[in-house]
């Protein structure tokens, strides 16, 4: 080409190389790479593969035990209103909750004024009649007709506890659930209550 040519200058290697400033500009002709998706299914044998990975081991789910059972997600929709009872050495106290927002429906107590004026005794059976009476009356006032309760581990529903449920199923309330207390030494200190009584 340059006996062709004699006049034209002689191509060097040097002077093919584009000068630095023009690298930048260079950078986006270069092809990008494909991206790395294939076209076709994966098998189903992959599937099964990949879905046996997120599966969690039984030592994972003993290690978080965090899980709820489907009991546990659903009994606060199935006994929505739970009763609380609780026993001081001076008062007698009794509360009806709704489970899923925690608003108290009902409260009695012997610490109200117009019972302790009353009242011969604030911790009696008699007191407890009351509780359970008062606490039946205003359930019925919100338009609670079945509620439940749940006894404490090695608790028995006797004594002062029974008289205040006994009152208030005599009253009209529904107990939803069984009332099973855990069995102690003898069998016959287990005290259950059916499905619905009333």
């Amino acid at each position: 080409m340059a006996a062709a040519n004699p006049t034209a200058p002689a191509l060097t290697a040097r002077s093919l190389r584009p000068p630095l400033s023009s690298f930048a500009s260079i950078s986006h002709w270069r092809a990008q790479p494909a991206p790395l998706v294939s076209s076709s299914r994966p098998s189903s044998s992959s599937l099964v593969v990949r879905a046996a990975w997120t599966r969690r081991s039984r030592k994972e789910a003993e290690e978080r035990p965090n899980r709820k059972s489907w009991k546990q997600r659903t009994d606060m929709y199935m006994r929505p209103f739970l009763l609380n009872v609780f026993f001081s050495k001076r008062f007698v106290h009794a509360k009806v909750v709704h489970r899923g927002t925690s608003k108290v429906i009902s409260v009695a107590s012997t610490n109200a004024k117009d019972l302790r004026t009353t009242l011969p005794s604030l911790v009696d059976e008699d007191a407890c009649r009351t509780i359970g009476r008062l606490i039946a009356e205003r359930s019925m006032d919100a338009d609670v007709f079945a509620m439940s309760y749940e006894p404490k581990k090695n608790e028995r529903v006797e004594g002062k506890l029974g008289i205040v449920i006994d009152t208030i199923k005599e009253h009209g309330i529904i107990f939803v659930a069984a009332l099973v207390v855990s069995m102690s030494k003898s069998p016959s200190a287990l005290v259950s209550m059916p499905m619905l009584t009333k």
